[in-house]
């Protein structure tokens, strides 16, 4: 069983005879009366999105979900391919299931496919990936005193801002939490 003290993002609970992943929760003291916790739900099936409140120490029965390390293979009409690298099964994942971490997802990009039993619900991104930039207006020499910063459209389509030395050909880091530019890789 899980409470709302275990509670964190990316949790798999059972609700309601669904089963939902948590994507953001947070605590809320009350003037008066217990503390409260507000949490925004996916269906891991459907892909519905959901906000409920529930009282503090609440049980949910925890979901088992299996993570496996997969590879990006290729994208055709509203499919991703993801290939196990040990296996080299194909597994279809729907944009739906995948999210907004299709736009860090680049040619052959790495990352977790989750299982609920034998289905394929969805994936979890590395912290960084490195992409490259397709995409980028030249720095001008001079502009560097107030560390400015310019877009750059990477190989996913995804714009960053980036420092004015990056430059069109470069890899880059890139956090997937907060879609924002780290480093040059």
């Amino acid at each position: 069983m899980m409470s709302t003290g275990d509670m964190k993002r990316g949790a798999t609970i059972e609700l309601d005879g669904r089963v939902y992943q948590v994507m953001e929760f947070a605590h809320i003291k009350m003037g008066r009366g217990s503390a409260q916790m507000k949490m925004k739900l996916r269906d891991v099936r459907r892909g519905d999105i959901i906000e409920r409140s529930f009282q503090a120490g609440e049980k949910w029965p925890r979901v088992r979900v299996d993570r496996v390390p997969m590879q990006f293979s290729y994208a055709e009409d509203a499919i991703m391919y993801f290939m196990n690298t040990e296996t080299y099964d194909q597994v279809p994942l729907t944009l739906d299931q995948v999210g907004d971490a299709k736009d860090f997802l680049g040619e052959n990009g790495t990352c977790d496919v989750l299982f609920l039993g034998t289905e394929p619900i969805g994936i979890e991104l590395p912290a960084s990936v490195a992409l490259k930039i397709t995409k980028c207006e030249p720095g001008v020499k001079g502009d560097t005193a107030t560390g400015a910063t310019k877009p750059a459209t990477l190989e996913t389509g995804l714009v960053v801002n980036v420092p004015l030395f990056v430059n069109e050909g470069d890899k880059i880091k890139v956090n997937t939490s907060t879609g924002e530019y780290q480093e040059r890789a």
